[in-house]
């Protein structure tokens, strides 16, 4: 008697059969691929929520000008220093060391040189770096895990062998030519797995898209502003980063005892950014042009009365140029006099304000335009809120105010009725 045996084969998920294609003499490499493809989303997106906070078309590449290089040469030097017996070691050779195309850039060192060069850029133009990067945060969360994409083309960084139905198949690459193994240039001409591991590229990119959307959600929720939008990606991403990472297997420095070194490092930032959080400033900066607006100023004022976003309040106030108002009466709407001196240093806070929403002028939840009885019409309170801001102060009468018309004007914009 015969025995049918049936076997079950599980979808494990392929690796691509190569990381490199050739035009020519000319490599095209995956991983530099996407590691250019997640600049690009993260420069799109950042200059998309950036004017809807409040700043100017182009600074966002502008400023990308100087943090992305800054961010590639401080990838490369953490990784370098950290796995230096790769490229120093015995066996080792130092010119790999500048061979950034193989793989090998550090988050943490990309970040902080990286943030360096934002902050050169900042500079130049005037714009305050944490307002810069509250904006820009979950565009870099999600280029992050796009550029782990180039992971999975490399075969690299993956976990331990593993049965789970999403386990990883690895091929054995070899140069098509001589036969040799050649794991990054190699392509795989036969597909039979050599092993099956944890996808730990795939587990992270994930995860980044998961943080990705917890701060866009506080942002939205809670007006984050100050840089905590930034510290809350950062906390976020450590956090999963501190598990992900003691799954992998590649080589890896050790420290305090058998600790891999990232570990080390994700649980130390994720302390620092935690605390960020909780202590740094509360609100949102109010930006015109991305710089920061003066408190008492009129598009200040309209903005803290209310349902008006920066925009509108903004576009309000431009719209006055001609008429008389916040300053003098017939002259450009700038105060004059002793209300210029009295401006307040410190940005207002923008109660209003959401760059994921489809349309930027409104927001969608309602809850910051200071909704109550009587507050029916967001946009009709807002341009209201501007109209009142640029006209002067009516008189009271002798002897009950001895201050200039303008200051009057600009006290007008402190919610003084």
């Amino acid at each position: 008697m015969s025995t049918a045996v049936a076997t079950t084969v599980l979808a494990y998920l392929p690796s691509p059969d190569r990381g490199v294609w050739y035009i020519g003499p000319l490599p095209i490499r995956a991983y530099a691929l996407c590691i250019i493809a997640g600049i690009v989303v993260a420069v799109l997106w950042g200059e998309r929520r950036w004017t809807a906070r409040g700043g100017a078309r182009g600074q966002v590449i502008d400023i990308a000008v100087f943090a992305v290089p800054f961010g590639l040469v401080g990838g490369r030097l953490y990784h370098v220093a950290t796995d230096w017996q790769t490229y120093f070691g015995p066996n080792g050779n130092p010119v790999d060391a500048l061979k950034i195309w193989q793989g090998g850039l550090g988050i943490w060192g990309a970040i902080a040189l990286g943030g360096v060069g934002a902050w050169i850029g900042c500079r130049r133009r005037g714009i305050p770096l944490p307002a810069f990067a509250d904006a820009v945060a979950p565009g870099i969360v999600v280029a992050q895990g796009i550029g782990r994409l180039g992971n999975w083309f490399n075969q690299e960084l993956y976990g331990a062998p593993t049965t789970v139905p999403w386990g990883l198949e690895i091929y054995r690459r070899v140069d098509p030519v001589t036969g040799a193994p050649d794991p990054l240039g190699g392509v795989a001409l036969d597909l039979t797995p050599v092993e099956i591991v944890h996808p730990t590229f795939l587990y992270e990119l994930l995860w980044d898209l998961i943080v990705a959307g917890i701060v866009v959600w506080a942002d939205r929720r809670f007006r984050l502003g100050h840089g905590r939008a930034f510290a809350l990606y950062v906390a976020g991403y450590t956090a999963g980063r501190f598990v992900i990472e003691q799954m992998r297997t590649d080589p890896a420095t050790r420290v305090l005892g058998d600790l891999r070194i990232n570990v080390v490092v994700a649980a130390i930032v994720f302390v620092a950014a935690a605390f960020y959080v909780v202590l740094a400033k509360k609100g949102r900066e109010v930006l015109s042009e991305g710089r920061p607006v003066p408190a008492r100023t009129p598009v200040a004022a309209a903005v803290a009365a209310g349902a008006v976003t920066v925009g509108a309040a903004v576009a309000e106030s431009a719209s006055s140029g001609g008429r008389g108002g916040a300053g003098e009466p017939g002259g450009s709407g700038e105060p004059s006099g002793e209300a210029a001196g009295e401006r307040a240093d410190e940005p207002a806070e923008e109660p209003a304000n959401d760059a994921e929403q489809g349309d930027a002028e409104r927001d969608a939840d309602g809850d910051a335009s200071g909704d109550g009885p009587g507050a029916t019409d967001p946009e009709a309170t807002g341009h209201e809120a501007a109209a009142a801001a640029r006209e002067p102060a009516e008189s009271t009468g002798p002897g009950e105010s001895d201050s200039a018309p303008g200051a009057g004007a600009v006290e007008a914009g402190d919610g003084s009725s």
